[in-house]
């Protein structure tokens, strides 16, 4: 298991994107850039120019595909398992949030639903 290695698969996107969402209805695979960056400003209403990263599916689960803007142009990564599906919620119109580390999951072909970032702690006043 690479979970926490996953955000080196966007070092050809620069850094990892910090806002990460999940567009829970499936879409036609054969849409490419611009017909993803089209679901994703008319459907979601986000900018899709704005560093967020954007998870689509097929009908099916082997495959998924990611846009995000890197700065200089969109990045469209697809990604195919070879021996398992992906883990999707339930097929639904809109979109929700993943964490850094549910994305790394999710293109690791876990099941990311059961993954969750540490919880944060209050900074201790002095060492123990």
């Amino acid at each position: 298991m690479r979970c926490a290695a996953a955000a080196e698969d966007f070092m050809i996107i620069g850094e990892a994107p910090r806002r990460i969402y999940l567009y829970a209805k499936p879409v036609d695979f054969r849409k490419g850039h611009a017909g993803l960056a089209a679901i994703v400003q008319e459907m979601t209403k986000i900018d899709v120019f704005s560093g967020a990263a954007f998870i689509f599916r097929p009908k099916s689960a082997f495959a998924v595909k990611i846009l995000v803007w890197d700065g200089s142009g969109l990045v469209l990564i697809h990604k195919k398992l070879e021996d398992r599906n992906f883990k999707w919620p339930s097929i639904s119109d809109g979109v929700m949030p993943l964490t850094p580390v549910q994305m790394a999951a999710l293109f690791d072909g876990i099941d990311w639903r059961k993954v969750h970032t540490a919880r944060r702690t209050k900074k201790p006043k002095i060492a123990a």
